[in-house]
């Protein structure tokens, strides 16, 4: 891993051909390949699967099927922080720092922490728990997987954690649109999946318009596209010299 700003280093999260559903329910997410190397915003409506995909990121949960590869080091934020914690904000990151050897003064700093550090978890405001929350999550050194972190947070807290986000690798669930310039991936629409081999230009595929993920595997690679862009897709990959082995 490279050193790259104030909160830490770049790492990568690769998801491929995830899938995951809950006992015999429905498909919550199907066939989904997705490498992390940035900071990425997830989009789409409610029950889409983004706080499911989150989870399977952070590590909190199992895939039903497909592979799964990240850092040693993840930060993670649910969409809900329970509400029950007993434990003091100075306990509870002082904890969390032990585990991960780091300190969490600055972003609390940053983000305006105003409550008591020794009151229980369970006694902080929204937004106080929430910027607790965070400073946990950033006390890892390679890759955030926040669900929704602006819940709760005032509007100066808001744009410092935009500003904090910039320059490191991150999931993100943002319906409110703070963060306009990240990779955007959409769950609404689904996906398909192109195998491709024979490839030699990585850099004019992932320029695709439509193309979400290129995840290469020596001189082959597995594109996931936007539905209504693979036909167009498809045609550049053959002008471009590469050979299709499936497309799903």
């Amino acid at each position: 891993m490279r050193r790259h700003g104030e909160f830490g280093y770049l790492g990568v999260v690769l998801l491929d051909q995830v899938s995951k559903r809950y006992g015999r329910g429905p498909w919550v997410l199907r066939d989904l390949t997705l490498e992390v190397s940035g900071l990425t915003v997830l989009t789409g409506a409610n029950g889409t699967g983004k706080s499911t995909l989150l989870k399977i990121a952070a590590g909190v949960l199992k895939p039903t099927s497909g592979r799964v590869a990240r850092p040693a080091s993840v930060g993670y934020v649910p969409e809900r922080f329970p509400s029950d914690v007993k434990m003091s904000a100075s306990s509870y990151l002082a904890h969390m720092g032990r585990i991960r050897r780091a300190a969490a003064t600055d972003v609390l700093d940053r983000l305006g922490f105003v409550g008591s550090m020794t009151a229980p978890m369970s006694q902080l405001s929204k937004g106080n728990a929430q910027k607790v929350a965070l400073a946990q999550a950033f006390l890892a050194t390679d890759v955030l997987v926040l669900d929704e972190p602006w819940t709760g947070l005032d509007p100066v807290a808001a744009g410092e954690l935009v500003e904090m986000l910039q320059g490191r690798t991150a999931l993100v669930s943002d319906h409110e649109g703070h963060l306009a310039d990240a990779t955007r991936v959409d769950l609404a629409g689904g996906h398909v999946t192109i195998d491709l081999s024979r490839v030699v230009g990585l850099d004019e595929l992932e320029a695709l318009e439509g193309v979400r993920s290129v995840v290469p595997r020596g001189s082959s690679a597995r594109v996931v596209v936007a539905p209504d862009r693979s036909d167009h897709v498809l045609a550049e990959a053959l002008r471009l010299g590469c050979s299709v082995r499936s497309v799903r």
